[in-house]
């Protein structure tokens, strides 16, 4: 739990860990009176690095004026590296890109370029910088910088898992693969030093959206070639509204105002917390004693109290393009039939997870959400357990008789209290071995843990959630192409890949949508790397009549910048 936002602070200590960086010790500037050293050393042998932050203060630590429950602890604040929600929540109000999302309905509109250009065949961007966009220290952001954060994104050493969001422009996949080695071959150009131009393979109408993506923020190139992987906590400059003061593990992560920001005069709140909680007795305790202002997410609240939190005034709930859904690792020897995945996948009694786990929630034979725009629902996955044992018996393996055990990959702090996360869990594993003969074992991880073995495909099942980076069904598809860094299911299929491809070459509106569905046709029912189980509900606890500038929308995208105090 963390500490009462209001305890006194003489000397507080955090644990920051990554995977790589170097040895160093660096002063960041907190407060009047105040410090804090980040010391980071090497374990021998294990390739980690312990980075300790310590904060010392001469008075007590200053209320915010908003604080916000978060979740888990993020990974990083590298829009290099980010992409959990906890994660790019944090990435958001530090830095900036060309666009940024809408408060209201989450989509683009101009952030460090006051306006844009759009050809006439809708292949040329062209986007003008504001003459006073600036760095947090000052300096004026440049046509340059644009180019550097979008080239680090695409460097194939760099293993960002959103690159795939520059796709659209042309010559950038080949890059990122290694087919060309010159960036010049990527069509991003800076013309003076306010003008960037972007051309594209193809129309893309979602690319102003991708603009806006934390994943393609400006970030500060001397800070980064300077200090390297550890750049963020070294105090570097920042493109967005606010600015960190500092980050303390298991507690929060401590926002101020960037007063040089060209929108500083409509950035409300001066100081901002995100508290890392996990456990919803936790957050929802916090909450209410008036030590938060917000929760975000459904799964930091009991659940056996959301009957009861329903009927309150703050409960909020809105639609959201976010889907709930099983990764199967498909280099597993026992999952590499497809005829076995589609068992599994077969057997699964959505509405019922939806009625004992996630009420407010609509089950899904389908990964796209079906308020995604521009979507049309093909075949999906239905419920035959009948087919199933069927199938699992072609594959050879009749009443599940020699099949290996195998285990079901969650995260312990996202359920929290109310362990959604693993009575889900618990739910499949009984079904599967009623209806397959199967055993499955859970495996519980602390969330970044669980995020690394994913990325690394070590797991056999695994939950994961996907919240749309902008409406339409290709945010949610391409996940599973083979260069996508976001699919962690080993699966590759050429068929899918060239439909997806083919899909964001045409613009007629039938015919692309057949493409789709015929992609998202093999995704869940021929192949079924993934299975979809529930579509989610939007979701926040606040009181209206203290706070405004929180929207519900599509994206589930709240701006920190945009909340202000109303009383």
């Amino acid at each position: 739990m963390p500490e009462p936002i209001n305890a006194p602070s003489a000397c507080a200590g955090a644990f920051l860990f990554s995977s790589t960086g170097a040895v160093a010790v660096a002063e960041l500037p907190l407060r009047r009176n105040s410090f804090a050293l980040l010391i980071t050393r090497r374990f021998a042998g294990r390739g980690l690095l312990l980075s300790v932050l310590l904060a010392c203060a001469c008075r007590p630590l200053p209320p915010a004026d908003l604080t916000v429950i978060n979740g888990a602890d993020p990974g990083s604040i590298d829009p290099l590296l980010v992409s959990g929600i906890e994660e790019l929540r944090a990435v958001l109000p530090l830095f900036e890109g060309l666009a940024r999302p809408d408060p209201v309905t989450g989509q683009a509109i101009p952030a460090l370029a006051e306006n844009w250009h759009v050809s006439a065949d809708g292949l040329t961007y062209t986007f003008q910088l504001r003459t006073n966009a600036v760095w947090s220290t000052g300096e004026p952001i440049r046509a340059d910088d644009v180019l550097y954060s979008w080239r680090r994104v695409l460097e194939p050493t760099n293993s960002c898992q959103y690159a795939a969001l520059l796709f659209p422009v042309r010559g950038a996949e080949d890059f990122l693969l290694g087919r060309t080695k010159d960036f010049a071959s990527v069509a991003v150009r800076a013309h003076r030093e306010r003008t960037v131009e972007v051309t594209l393979a193809n129309p893309c109408p979602w690319f102003l959206d991708l603009c806006a993506f934390q994943t393609l923020a400006v970030v500060p190139q001397s800070a980064i070639e300077r200090h390297g992987d550890a750049w963020t906590m070294r105090h570097p400059p920042f493109s967005g509204p606010y600015e960190l003061v500092f980050w303390r593990l298991n507690d929060r992560i401590r926002l101020q105002r960037n007063e040089r920001h060209w929108d500083a005069a409509n950035t409300h709140s001066r100081v901002v917390d995100l508290l890392s909680v996990a456990l919803p007795t936790t957050a929802l305790n916090l909450y209410l004693s008036g030590r938060a202002d917000v929760i975000w997410d459904k799964p930091l609240v009991p659940a056996e109290l959301l009957p009861e939190l329903e009927a309150r005034p703050d409960y909020h709930t809105f639609p959201m393009l976010g889907s709930y859904f099983v990764r199967l690792n498909v280099t597993r020897p026992a999952l590499a039939d497809p005829r076995v995945r589609r068992a599994f996948a077969l057997t699964v009694d959505k509405a019922r997870l939806v009625r004992r786990h996630a009420p407010a929630c609509e089950p899904a034979d389908h990964l796209v959400p079906p308020a995604s725009a521009n979507y049309f629902r093909g075949e999906g996955q239905r419920r035959d357990p009948e087919l199933a044992r069927q199938l699992l018996a072609q594959a050879g393996f009749p009443g599940g008789k020699g099949f290996p055990k195998l285990s079901y990959l969650c995260d312990s702090s996202g359920g929290g209290g109310a362990r959604l996360h693993e009575r889900v869990a618990v739910e499949l594993q009984e079904t599967w071995r009623q209806e397959l003969g199967v055993e499955i074992e859970i495996r519980q991880m602390e969330k970044q843990v669980y995020l690394l073995a994913q990325r690394q495909l070590d797991y056999d099942f695994s939950r994961s959630s996907w919240i749309g980076d902008y409406n339409d069904p290709n945010t949610f598809l391409d996940l599973f192409t083979s260069a996508n860094g976001n699919n962690r299911t080993g699966w590759k299929n050429a068929e899918f890949d060239r439909l997806m491809a083919a899909s964001q070459q045409v613009t007629d509106g039938p015919q692309r949508r057949e493409l789709l569905q015929r992609a998202e046709k093999l995704l869940v029912w021929d192949e079924v790397p993934v299975i979809p189980l529930w579509f989610e509900a939007g979701f926040t606890l606040y009181d209206a009549k203290k706070w405004a500038g929180i929207h519900g929308n599509l994206l589930d995208v709240h701006p920190l910048n945009s909340i202000k105090r109303v009383n």
